[in-house]
């Protein structure tokens, strides 16, 4: 896959909804291939913290894959954290990675998610 199709699986999934903090897609091994970031906006993780969650993305990635025999392929991950929302989608062993503000309402997250469904399988 080409890198200008990471930038617009990016771009595609951050014109989603104004409550996308971030949208990144993320190598196999923890590599960040592309990203947009909503302007103004203050990360919450500082390069090393970030470069750290990539790569736990990575070995979870990696190791998820014992199960999709049996368990099928993992489409999407929700995580709600205490500062933040967090979805991650599969494209084979690459991840989507998207945030969203803490105080969205949970119908905003599904459709976010519905809506990056179709976004991510086009790329699969």
């Amino acid at each position: 896959m080409a890198n200008r199709n990471f930038e617009k699986i990016c771009s595609d999934v951050s014109a989603i909804s104004p409550y996308i903090r971030f949208a990144g897609v993320i190598g196999e091994h923890g590599e960040l291939l592309a990203h947009t970031r909503r302007p103004k906006l203050l990360p919450l993780l500082d390069a090393k913290n970030t470069h750290y969650q990539f790569s736990h993305i990575a070995i979870k990635t990696d190791l998820e894959g014992f199960f999709d025999k049996n368990l099928g392929e993992i489409e999407f991950v929700w995580e709600e954290r205490n500062k933040v929302q967090i979805i991650s989608f599969a494209i084979g062993k690459l991840r989507v990675w998207v945030s969203i503000d803490k105080n969205v309402i949970r119908t905003e997250v599904l459709r976010i998610i519905d809506s990056c469904l179709p976004i991510v399988r086009r790329h699969s």
